[in-house]
């Protein structure tokens, strides 16, 4: 399974949202510091959930990042726009 796959799968658990995507940046960030030549080293996240929508800024990226558990220290980056 992908990391991508790892995500999607453990968003949409935790947070049943309305819509996600999330878009593997690695191949712009090739040769720069945190590329491990995996090809899964940044991503980028939209999610809406009314899970989400009631915290504050701070605390939807908390819970973001609760729920993909260990993603986050075998990603170098994952930038979030959450609502």
């Amino acid at each position: 399974m992908t990391v991508k796959d790892e995500m999607h799968q453990r968003l949409t658990a935790a947070f049943a949202p309305q819509q996600i995507e999330i878009v593997n940046e690695s191949h712009k960030h090739a040769g720069h510091s945190g590329d491990d030549g995996s090809g899964e080293s940044h991503f980028r996240i939209v999610l809406r959930s009314e899970v989400l929508a009631p915290m504050g800024r701070v605390a939807r990226h908390r819970a973001v990042h609760a729920a993909l558990g260990d993603l986050n220290t075998r990603v170098h980056a994952i930038a979030l726009d959450l609502g």
